[in-house]
């Protein structure tokens, strides 16, 4: 919901209705994350925190959704775009201060070092054997394979995320960022799957890939031979989007190309936000829900290789589509727990009093979650979606338990 079309809306409505819609989308907490140390004995305790445990094997539970970031200032090689910084770019210069405040990175040491102190001080409060699954992100590349440091967002190199998962194996698993455009891309594949990728993560419109194009072939015959999973961002993306960037490059329906490859692709928070285009209609093509097209892949023959991760699937401008996957029993074994890791700790996009109205969660839980959210927002991220429940029906445990999808990859190091 953008903020300009949410006032205009409140202007014409009259001021009962105002207040109404105020009320109901105002935050249920604060509005900056409080970067509470620590967490509670009392919450870590709790019933709910033990609940969530329960029927689940820790070394099996994988986060696969987690992002570094930073500026670079500790010879990581992270960049952000320059525009990021200027007062004249006023979308993006608050995107990336809402972002480091989510993850508590700031400090006398400098951003880099403080987001990942706020990370490995989080992931402490997990049980042993629960690992999390670090992305790279590549930069945006043209048609012809060359980098484009303009319509670049945010660059985070393979080899920080390798580095950081080889130095913290206990806690993190690492995915690499390949561009398909690349001369070398299919090279590079090879040398991180030597390296212990455990998967690629694409963000087509911030990439500058365009996932049925047939440059993305040799690419998608090299992850097939590895069984290395693709996991691609589908739906309208908002946290990475600048000129340049093409939101179609995120519909789901170009996902048929990898998945005709034989690849098995993640379609990161299952195309919950947004309308694409319908390209099956023909010459009456429209823009229909991204999620309508994900639920249509979901069930064509070469879809049993398509899956779907949790991550940001609740907040209040994506959580309608809960229901249906909560009743779905049959797509459970297809969908993946995720945190999009730093974005549950951006209070305000996570409503739990919007959950409680929609019969999503118990008012009492909603407390309990409101409290472990102020110290560990990774754990809070857990411990919710395992409470979320509709009819009676929650998600299986073996959303939860995703090491198994990610060990399958051939060649990994032993």
């Amino acid at each position: 919901m953008k903020r300009r079309s949410f006032l205009l809306g409140l202007a014409g409505a009259g001021l009962g209705a105002a207040a109404w819609a105020g009320h109901r989308w105002w935050p249920d907490g604060e509005w900056r994350n409080p970067c509470l140390p620590g967490l509670p004995q009392a919450l870590a305790d709790h019933p709910l925190v033990r609940a969530a445990w329960g029927g689940l094997d820790p070394a099996q539970v994988w986060d696969m959704h987690v992002h570094v970031a930073g500026t670079g200032d500790n010879g990581s090689g992270m960049r952000v775009n320059p525009a990021m910084d200027s007062l004249a770019h006023p979308i993006l210069y608050t995107q990336k201060r809402v972002f480091m405040d989510a993850a508590c990175a700031s400090g006398e040491h400098g951003v880099d070092a403080a987001y990942l102190d706020r990370l490995l001080q989080l992931a402490a409060a997990f049980p042993p054997g629960v690992k999390f699954m670090l992305y790279a992100m590549e930069a945006f590349h043209d048609g012809g394979g060359h980098a484009q440091d303009v319509h670049t967002g945010i660059h985070v190199p393979n080899a920080f995320v390798r580095t950081l998962a080889h130095t913290y194996p206990q806690r993190f698993e690492w995915v690499a960022s390949i561009h398909p455009y690349r001369d070398d891309a299919v090279a590079t594949l090879e040398q991180c799957v030597k390296d212990g990728a455990r998967a690629v993560k694409w963000l087509p419109s911030a990439m500058g890939i365009h996932p049925a194009s047939r440059q993305c072939d040799a690419f998608y015959a090299a992850l097939k031979e590895h069984d290395m999973p693709l996991i691609v961002h589908t739906g309208t993306e908002l946290s990475v989007n600048s000129e340049g960037h093409s939101q179609d490059h995120n519909n789901p329906l170009h996902l048929r190309r990898p998945l005709a490859a034989g690849v098995r692709v993640v379609a990161a928070h299952c195309a919950s936000l947004g309308r694409d285009m319908d390209w099956d209609a023909g010459d009456k093509a429209d823009k229909v829900s991204s999620f309508a097209l994900y639920t249509r892949l979901m069930g064509e023959p070469s879809g049993v290789n398509l899956y779907g991760d949790l991550s940001a699937i609740p907040q209040f401008h994506r959580y309608r589509i809960l229901p249906g996957l909560l009743e779905n029993t049959g797509w459970q074994r297809r969908l993946l727990n995720a945190s999009d890791y730093p974005l549950p700790g951006i209070l305000p996009i996570y409503l739990l009093k919007e959950l409680v109205r929609a019969g999503l969660l118990k008012a009492d839980e909603a407390l309990v979650l409101h409290a472990i959210r102020r110290h560990n927002p990774l754990l809070f991220d857990f411990v919710m979606k395992r409470s979320l429940t509709w009819n009676g029906n929650k998600f299986a445990a073996r959303c939860f338990e995703t090491r198994e999808f990610f060990d399958r990859t051939k060649g990994l190091p032993t």
